[in-house]
């Protein structure tokens, strides 16, 4: 079982001397552990003797942005840092807001964003799965815009250049972020997006 946690970050990503998401995301996976404090433990649970003799489990500690993993699935130590790392990433799109530069939130200066453009379908819309290597950047993307204008999924979807419907069903394919999304939305006030 995996576990994410955040503490209190200490950095928001906007341009105050703080390394952006982006460049985090990035990084090589060394160069993303040498940023981490790095521990290992024996997991509980099954799994038999091996399991409970060998310090397999793998938490990371990422000091720049304050989140921490956990990978404790398999018995390999360096399959359950590799989970890690993975979940560490998708950490930093879900947890660590960018501010959208001088330009703000018009559908100008988000649609420039490479990222989007990359992701958009023939026909303009967000169509990824979760296991596509866009998906992730695009999902920090449309929570930055979500932040920017108050959580409100019209106006996100205005600034985006998609339809409500595709915002909403773009958020719902993963589970953590439509978390985020509604954990967005109840800092602005707004009534949790129901599936």
């Amino acid at each position: 079982m995996a576990r994410q946690e955040r503490q209190n970050g200490k950095c928001d990503g906007q341009a105050n001397g703080c390394v952006r998401r982006a460049e985090w995301a990035s990084l090589s996976d060394a160069q993303l552990l040498d940023q981490c404090e790095v521990d290992t433990y024996r997991a509980s649970g099954p799994g038999g003797q091996k399991r409970n003799k060998t310090s397999s489990a793998v938490r990371l500690r990422h000091g720049p942005s304050g989140l921490i993993v956990i990978a404790e699935e398999s018995r390999s130590q360096h399959e359950n840092r590799a989970r890690a790392l993975r979940r560490l990433r998708q950490a930093i799109y879900l947890h660590v807001r960018e501010n959208l530069g001088p330009g703000g939130v018009n559908s100008e200066n988000v649609a420039a964003r490479r990222e989007l453009r990359e992701a958009r379908g023939r026909e303009g819309g967000l169509h990824l799965g979760r296991k596509d290597p866009r998906f992730w950047p695009v999902a920090g993307l449309v929570l930055d815009v979500l932040q920017a204008v108050d959580a409100r999924v019209s106006a996100a979807a205005e600034a985006l250049g998609i339809s409500t419907a595709n915002l909403v069903g773009f958020l719902e394919v993963d589970v953590k972020v439509w978390q985020q999304a509604n954990s967005l939305r109840a800092r602005f006030g707004q009534r949790p997006l129901t599936r």
